[in-house]
């Protein structure tokens, strides 16, 4: 009985070492967080693809109001007599195209955008132009961003004269601020995610501040 029970243990014991050994030398599991990264590539903060291109377009409206005084980027409009006109508005309503694409690269993002405007009220005619953007991405899909630009303005009748143009003609260089919104409960998820649409608000200046031009408007990437 007792060396039938010495070879039970022992038939015991060579069964489990295998295992044991095994056990002891299996690698441990692999950081599901790390391989993830390594499958798919690098994130923004807020989960969408940090590289990419995004094309874009969109639709603004909004209202520009250059200084009405003399020498001073679009001159007052005069009469023939030397007099001021009076009923010269060199201000107006503005419905606004534009059409670009945004880089992301991580937590910031750069782009270029191109626009034409047309003036709705007062003596704007239209507007045409091109602007770099840069910035920072915020939220899930927010951009907040800074614009650098070359911006054309035609009026609808003669304006006068000045170093920016002559006629109905001017352009100078433009800038401006802005942001833009777009919340996952209307279908966008980041800039490189599913196509949707973003609320943007900006304001520009043309030339060295002849000008104050508030839009406001929806943009929308594929």
């Amino acid at each position: 009985m007792r060396k039938l029970s010495l070879v039970a243990v022992a038939a015991a014991a060579f069964i489990a070492a295998p295992a044991m050994a095994q056990d002891a030398t299996a690698p441990a599991p692999a950081d599901t967080t790390t391989t993830t990264t390594q499958t798919t590539g690098a994130t923004a903060p807020d989960g969408s693809k940090a590289f990419g291109i995004e094309p874009y377009v969109g639709v603004m409206g909004g209202w520009e109001q250059f200084e009405n005084r003399a020498d001073h980027g679009i001159p007052q409009a005069r009469n023939a007599n030397g007099s001021i006109r009076n009923n010269y508005r060199p201000a107006g309503a503005l419905a606004q195209a534009v059409v670009g694409f945004n880089v992301p690269l991580g937590p910031v993002f750069v782009g270029a955008e191109g626009n034409v405007a047309k003036g709705v009220s007062g003596n704007i005619d239209w507007e045409y132009g091109a602007a770099g953007r840069f910035g920072a991405r915020a939220g899930d899909s927010g951009l907040i961003y800074g614009k650098v630009g070359y911006q054309w303005v035609r009026f609808d009748h003669f304006a006068g004269e000045s170093t920016a143009g002559t006629g109905r003609d001017y352009h100078a260089i433009t800038y401006g601020i802005g942001v833009e919104v777009g919340p996952k409960d209307i279908g966008l998820k980041g800039l490189t995610g599913n196509a949707g649409f973003r609320i943007r608000a900006e304001m520009n200046t043309f030339g060295d501040f002849h000008s104050m031009r508030p839009m406001l408007g929806v943009i929308t990437h594929f």
